[in-house]
């Protein structure tokens, strides 16, 4: 899969992981934006249609299921990838994902690599 010019939105509320995990896409080539928590994600993309979104479901205020289930429900965002990056890896979390409406369940952590094979 090429990265060049695919466009990533990181959602997580751990600032370290998230620009450790952001930088680390960037020097794949990816175009990368970043939110600490679900309503910035949504004001990201508002503006910026990501072709990804990577989310932590143990988001503050709106956890990373509301949002997913709030993206799919954006006009013309059926498309984009929606993979959940979490600790969370219980049979019902994965289920709930499902039902979100997020196409991977993974499990931090993980390597770039390993997470990149889910863009699509």
């Amino acid at each position: 899969m090429s990265s060049q010019g695919k466009r990533v939105l990181l959602v997580d509320d751990n600032e370290d992981s998230r620009e450790l995990l952001a930088g680390l896409l960037s020097l794949q080539g990816f175009e990368v934006e970043a939110a600490c928590d679900a309503p910035a994600a949504l004001a990201v993309v508002e503006r910026w249609r990501p072709e990804v979104v990577i989310l932590d479901l143990g988001l503050p205020e709106m956890d990373g299921w509301e949002l997913a289930r709030r993206l799919r429900s954006l006009e013309g965002f059926a498309p984009a990838r929606i993979i959940a990056l979490t600790g969370y890896g219980s049979d019902r979390d994965r289920e709930r994902s499902r039902a979100a409406g997020i196409d991977a369940h993974l499990l931090k952590p993980i390597e770039v690599s390993q997470l990149t094979r889910h863009f699509g």
